[in-house]
């Protein structure tokens, strides 16, 4: 038989089938080229399964493993993070393949299938892709049991049908170790725009002069339950972060803002209570609305009102929020953050600034000068879009006096610009504005086309106010949402022509769509987001009293009853001939003779009997018990077997001088 025989048929096809499964919604986040490999892998492993092709050498095993680590560092530029990491195990699924020739070598194909698919869970951790990932679990499981010389190695659909049961029977355990068992958090990263190509989204610092065309995302940045009703979609601004040093082309966060506290404050009129499930970012800040207060742990509240963790968000994270949107926020303050908030470039804009020194001659108080502003933006022929023109060196100028075409990162960029050209401190306001209302479950859905940025201006004895020119240029964006606020040459979402967010007027679509997102959000609250505190709180329920402690002790007490209830040390027998002959073995082992690997019984005792010449009868006499007994089905008893055991334990106790002759 030859080697390529040693994997059984049914086992191979199930293999390449859960490779294809498992491959399948990796190819979104792997360089494709790979896609090229797996095809050549496959064809090269069906032909030497077939007997027409050899396996390869060494060197040319060498020389695919060199070349899959230089495409994978030319197509990531590193050979870290999650992306790399992920094309580096696919490369290796994939080639080890080809050297497969034993059910061992199958079957560390099959585990790394397994990683593969847990690597996946890492990209994508929805309701959909959970359901998806039965299907190559489930062909994984019959390549393994097809590996096994049984029955079953000629039914493909038998070994599926093991495979579906073994599932079904994991299925209560699985469950009680996940309401039980502490979570884990998993390593998280997300894939980064492509260079040169502006985002909607949320980033460190806005260059609105550089975007030329701003790229759109219909996926998911948070999801917010609110107890009670959901407030106006024009009273939903939520703050991430503040833009407050500018440099002639960028806006970005001062050290002093990304490392002061907030001042403590009282909190005044009606409140906002809700729960956030934000989507892996990468950056630290969470979503609320102001001012926002939460108890969950490791988060903070920084001197420009944001919440910000102390590590980036790379897993989903839920979260619980008050907000009290009529609080006075730092009606006084320090002389640096004043500073900072006045702070501009030498030189620059020459009309920008000599318009904000004339309007700051016209209107000497901040709300007056700040209302006029506006004003300008509402009559003046500005127009809102996602495609403006490039900018050159004045940027404001060139857009608050010539194209008069942008988003909201230009017009509040150039709001702020100009308010403090004037004296008035402000800031850009990074955050999402609006959202979704899902009637199905009564929670508000946040996408990442929803990003926006606002002004904030500063007076003594009132703090800080919120301004947006957007919503003067375009009311529709902040009352109704991105898509009506575009003109009507302008495709909303065109980059993804398959969204079905694209086509809210087909009416079973939308709401298909809104059921869809509503299992989502659901899988991700009772699922996901059952870790820490929440499974604390969800067994409090059922456990009064419980303390932290308990989670972990009560995980491992379950883990040890579970394994007691699965194995069942009770209902063991230990075979009593067996017993017998394993001390049958101690005894000829003091001697020096020991039983070789596979050496059969009846081959061991002549082996021992031609060692010891005084004692061959015993030691055959308990042989040929044994093998009556064991194997032949004679009615030797068990003490006839324990006699002969007992006459050779007296005879090699005797030293050979007391030995008869």
């Amino acid at each position: 038989m030859s080697t390529a025989a040693a994997i059984p048929r049914v086992s191979l096809t199930w293999l390449l089938l859960a490779q294809s499964l498992v491959l399948l919604p990796l190819w979104w986040h792997v360089p494709l080229w790979l896609l090229v490999l797996w095809l050549g892998c496959t064809l090269w492993r069906v032909q030497v399964f077939r007997m027409r092709a050899r396996y390869p050498g060494r060197l040319i095993k060498l020389a695919l493993m060199l070349a899959v680590a230089a495409g994978v560092y030319l197509s990531s530029g590193t050979w870290v993070g999650l992306e790399a990491t992920a094309a580096l195990l696919v490369a290796a699924f994939l080639l080890k393949l080809l050297e497969m020739q034993s059910a061992r070598d199958a079957r560390v194909v099959i585990f790394l299938g397994l990683f593969c698919l847990a690597v996946a869970y890492l990209f994508d951790a929805s309701l959909g892709w959970a359901l998806y990932s039965v299907l190559p679990l489930l062909a994984l499981l019959a390549a393994l049991i097809g590996l096994q010389q049984t029955q079953l190695i000629a039914q493909p659909m038998a070994t599926l049908k093991l495979a579906s049961s073994l599932v079904l029977q994991a299925l209560p355990l699985m469950l009680l170790l996940f309401v039980f068992f502490p979570r884990l958090e998993p390593l998280w990263s997300l894939p980064l725009p492509k260079p040169g190509q502006g985002v909607t989204g949320l980033s460190e610092s806005m260059s609105p002069a550089d975007v030329a065309s701003l790229s759109q995302s219909g996926e998911v940045a948070f999801r917010a339950s609110f107890d009670g009703a959901i407030p106006a979609k024009r009273d939903l601004y939520w703050r991430a972060l503040s833009l407050d040093v500018y440099d002639g082309r960028t806006w970005s966060q001062s050290p002093w803002i990304q490392t002061q506290l907030a001042a403590q404050w009282q909190p005044t009129g009606p409140s906002l209570t809700y729960q956030v499930i934000q989507q892996p970012s990468g950056k630290p800040w969470l979503f609320a609305l102001d001012v926002a207060r939460t108890a969950s742990p490791g988060v903070r509240q920084l001197s420009d009102g944001r919440l910000q963790r102390r590590r980036p968000v790379d897993q989903p994270l839920m979260y619980a929020v008050t907000s009290w949107p009529q609080v006075l926020r730092e009606p006084q303050l320090s002389a640096p953050a004043l500073r900072t908030a006045l702070l501009l470039p030498a030189q620059g804009d020459p009309r920008t600034r000599q318009w904000a020194q004339d309007l700051r001659a016209r209107f000497t108080t901040a709300p007056a000068l700040v209302n006029e502003m506006l004003r300008q933006f509402r009559e003046l022929p500005f127009h809102y879009t996602l495609n403006p023109p490039v900018l050159g060196r004045e940027s404001i100028d060139e857009f608050l006096f010539d194209s008069r075409r942008g988003f909201c990162a230009h017009y509040a960029g150039a709001m702020v610009y100009a308010l403090r050209v004037a004296g008035v401190p402000a800031r850009v306001v990074a955050g999402y504005q609006g959202g979704e209302v899902n009637p199905a479950g009564n929670y508000l859905t946040v996408r990442q086309f929803e990003a926006h940025a606002w002004v904030e201006y500063w007076q003594s004895g009132i703090g800080w106010q919120r301004a947006d020119p957007t919503a003067a240029v375009a009311p529709a964006r902040v009352e109704q949402g991105l898509q009506q606020a575009l003109s009507a040459d302008e495709e909303f979402l065109a980059g993804s022509p398959f969204s079905p967010l694209r086509y809210p007027q087909l009416t079973w679509l939308n709401d298909l769509r809104l059921q869809w997102d509503n299992l989502n959000y659901g899988w991700q609250r009772w699922v996901l987001e059952y870790q820490g505190e929440r499974q604390i709180e969800f067994l409090a329920r059922w456990f009064q009293g419980l303390q932290r402690w308990a989670l972990p002790v009560g995980g491992l007490l379950f883990m040890v009853l579970a394994s007691v209830w699965l194995l069942k040390p009770w209902r063991h027998r230990v075979d009593p001939q067996l017993k017998d002959f394993v001390a049958f073995e101690r005894l000829l082992r003091r001697r020096g003779i020991v039983r070789q690997t596979g050496e059969g019984a009846m081959a061991f005792a002549e082996r021992a009997a031609a060692q010891l010449p005084s004692q061959s009868e015993a030691i055959l006499k308990f042989a040929y018990a044994f093998m009556a007994q064991r194997y032949a089905g004679r009615p030797v008893s068990r003490e006839q077997l324990r006699a002969a055991l007992a006459t050779l334990r007296r005879q090699l106790a005797r030293r050979p001088g007391n030995m008869p002759r």
